[in-house]
C-alpha cells in the first residue's frame, strides 16, 4: 500500500525531438501520487525506437501502479533480501524488455529495436534507481550536482579500462554505443540501486540528447539557479542542448523532495498491515 506523495514530491518534464532529428523516439512517464518516474530513449529503424520507449515507460509506469495498491515499498522481499521496491522494478522492467523483444522478432517494421531506460521509485525517505544503458540520473544535494548512474556503453568501459580519459571521452565518437538495451535480447539485466533521500534534494533524468550536447558542470548550474521552479528548469535544460547543436533528442525529468516521506511504523499501520 503506497504513500500518497503528491503533496511531498513535485515533478516537471520536457520531451523535444532536437533540431536535427524529425521525430522524437524518447517517451517519458510520471505519477507523483505513487513516486513513480520513467524515461526511455529508443533505438531502431524508422519510428521502432518510438515504439519500444513507449512500450517501456507505458508497460512499466502501469504494472508499477497496480503493484503499489498491493505492496509496500518498502517491506522486505524474502525471497530476495531486497526491498519490495527492488523486486518490483526488476520484475516489471523484464516484462516491458520480453515485451519489446516479441514484438521485434514477430513484426519485420521493428525489427532490432530497443530502448535504453531510468526509472526512479520514491519511497520511505529513498529512492530505488533502476537503469538500463546511458540514460542517466544525476542529483544536486545542497551544492553537490553528481551523477548517480554509470552508463552501460563501450566509452564508459573504455574509461573503466584506463583506455581513455573522462576528458578525451567527450570528443570521443562513440558516444552512442551502448552495451545493455531494454528488448534486444530476451533478457536484460538492470541495475538496481537504493539511495537515501534528503528533503531539498532534486533528481535528473535524462536522455543522452541532453549530456551529450551540454556539460555536467553547465547541468548543475542550471538545476542549482533555476531549482525553485523546476518547469522552468526543465524548459532551460532542453533550450541548452537545442543550443549547443541539438544533435538528438532531449528528454529531461526533475523531482524535488519537498517534504519528509519516511513510511509509518507505528502501532496503528501494523494493525492494518494484518488485514491487508
Amino acid at each position: 500500500m503506497s504513500l500518497h506523495l503528491n503533496s511531498v514530491l513535485e515533478i516537471a518534464s520536457h520531451t523535444d525531438p532536437g533540431i536535427v532529428r524529425s521525430h522524437n523516439e524518447d517517451s517519458i512517464a510520471s505519477d507523483a501520487d505513487k513516486g513513480i518516474v520513467v524515461l526511455a530513449d529508443g533505438m531502431g529503424g524508422y519510428n521502432a525506437g518510438e515504439v519500444a520507449s513507449c512500450m517501456a515507460t507505458t508497460v512499466i509506469c502501469t504494472e508499477l501502479q497496480q503493484m503499489l495498491e498491493e505492496y509496500s515499498p518498502f517491506d522486505i522481499d524474502p525471497q530476495s533480501g531486497q526491498t519490495v521496491a527492488q523486486s518490483m522494478l526488476r520484475e516489471q522492467i523484464a516484462k516491458a524488455n520480453t515485451s519489446i523483444y516479441q514484438a521485434a522478432q514477430s513484426q519485420a517494421q521493428y525489427a532490432g529495436m530497443g530502448t535504453t531506460l531510468v526509472v526512479a521509485m520514491f519511497h520511505d525517505n529513498k529512492v530505488a534507481v533502476a537503469h538500463i544503458g546511458d540514460s542517466r540520473l544525476y542529483r544536486l544535494r545542497g551544492d553537490e550536482f553528481s551523477q548517480v548512474t554509470k552508463d552501460h556503453s563501450l566509452l564508459q568501459e573504455q574509461i573503466d579500462s584506463g583506455l581513455i580519459t573522462p576528458e578525451q571521452a567527450k570528443t570521443s565518437h562513440n558516444k552512442n554505443l551502448v552495451t545493455r538495451a531494454l528488448g534486444i535480447d530476451p533478457a536484460v539485466e538492470p541495475e538496481i540501486n537504493d539511495y537515501d533521500a534528503q528533503v531539498g534534494d532534486i533528481y535528473l533524468l535524462c536522455s543522452d540528447g541532453l549530456c551529450d550536447m551540454v556539460s555536467d558542470e553547465d547541468i548543475g548550474m542550471a538545476v542549482q539557479t533555476l531549482g525553485a521552479n523546476i518547469k522552468l528548469c526543465c524548459q532551460q535544460l532542453v533550450q541548452m542542448a537545442n543550443d549547443n547543436g541539438g544533435r538528438d533528442n532531449i528528454s529531461v525529468i526533475l523531482v524535488k523532495v519537498v517534504r519528509d516521506y519516511a513510511a509509518p511504523r507505528g502501532f496503528v499501520s501494523r494493525f492494518f498491515g494484518w488485514f491487508k
